[in-house]
């Protein structure tokens, strides 16, 4: 990236949330620290309160590495512990990680081009799920199939270019300053939520390909589950947040939900027609699955039918019965968004 050796790369600082990460902290640590990057570089680990050797390998990355730090997040909750991170770091440009989450090589060295050429305030790249056993190896699959997640361009890849949001984020810290960082109502779609504050002030936020983040799934039927649960509800709080933000493919899984419960009662009450829906569905998730499963082992071909309906069934679950009172709440933390001149005029 740097040509010219006259041309002092920006310091970077790296921000990480951590709860319950034994297994992938060391290897995401490792991968910040093994950027091919020429700037200078902190990492900022935001501990929660784990109940695993979280903070053991924690404390051992800092013993090992005088770039890395660790700051408390007493909440475990993820906007609070991003929002530790940042007012503990220093530098100018600010990459989130999470615990589970391993950059490429040259991540960094590409996300600070891609600001200069861009002038974004925040640009992300793809969110590239990678198992390690064959039920992970199945949701990855899930995770990077248009019949798992439609058209994000996060998950399945895209042109660059403008984006409403963006998986994680590289940062310019005034943009972050300048929004007085996350809001930690949010306790998931705080990515979204920021971002929405950013382009509200007149910033860009930039979507990327050559950016690309390994991300570790969810280890089981159970846990994966209650992530897209989580995902589920908390879209249909931004959705209440911001009216314009829904779309077709945000509807597609809450509507699958609902025509599935509905062909299954019809069809044990009323006619066997009723469970031609919930037979469709089967259907198209098995076809779906095989070229989603291309190159796997066959236990983990097996699995990504398992995946997709824990994905889509959750997600629509969790969209369905999100309570407006937490909608409610959130809309009452609003943060209106802060122009970077009407910042100047007030300071």
């Amino acid at each position: 990236m740097n040509a010219n050796p006259d041309v002092r790369l920006p310091a970077v600082s790296v921000i990480m949330p951590v709860l319950d990460e034994e297994r992938h902290l060391r290897g995401a640590v490792q991968a910040i620290l093994a950027q091919e990057y020429a700037g200078e570089m902190e990492v900022v680990i935001a501990l929660g309160p784990s109940t695993d050797r979280t903070d053991e390998i924690a404390a051992e990355l800092v013993a090992e590495d005088p770039r890395v730090h660790t700051v408390p997040n007493p909440t475990g909750r993820t906007p609070a512990a991003l929002n530790a991170a940042i007012n503990a770091s220093r530098h100018p440009i600010v990459v989130r990680v999470d615990g589970h989450g391993m950059l490429s090589p040259n991540y960094i060295a590409t996300a600070v081009r891609l600001l200069e050429e861009t002038g974004a305030q925040n640009v992300g790249g793809i969110m590239h799920a990678e198992g390690e056993n064959d039920w992970e190896h199945a949701v990855a699959a899930a995770m990077t199939s248009k019949i798992g997640v439609g058209n994000a361009s996060f998950h399945t890849g895209g042109q660059a270019g403008p984006a409403e949001t963006v998986y994680l984020g590289v940062f310019r810290r005034e943009a972050l300053e300048q929004q007085g960082g996350y809001n930690v109502e949010f306790i998931r779609a705080q990515d979204w939520e920021l971002n929405f504050r950013i382009r509200e002030a007149g910033g860009l936020i930039w979507f990327s390909p050559e950016l690309k983040v390994s991300y570790r799934p969810r280890p089981s039927v159970k846990a994966l589950a209650k992530q897209y649960k989580d995902y589920g509800r908390w879209r249909h709080v931004v959705a209440r947040f911001h009216e314009g933000s829904i779309n077709l493919r945000y509807l597609a899984p809450p509507t699958a939900v609902c025509a599935i419960a509905a062909g299954i009662l019809v069809g044990a009450l009323l006619t066997p027609w009723g469970f031609l829906v919930p037979g469709g569905y089967l259907a198209a998730i098995l076809l779906g699955s095989v070229p989603a499963g291309k190159g796997l082992p066959l236990k983990a071909r097996l699995q990504i039918p398992v995946a997709l309906a824990t994905m889509h069934m959750s997600w629509g679950w969790g969209f369905l019965t999100s309570p407006r009172s937490l909608a409610k709440k959130v809309i009452a933390s609003r943060r209106p968004a802060v122009r970077a001149d009407a910042d100047a005029a007030t300071g």
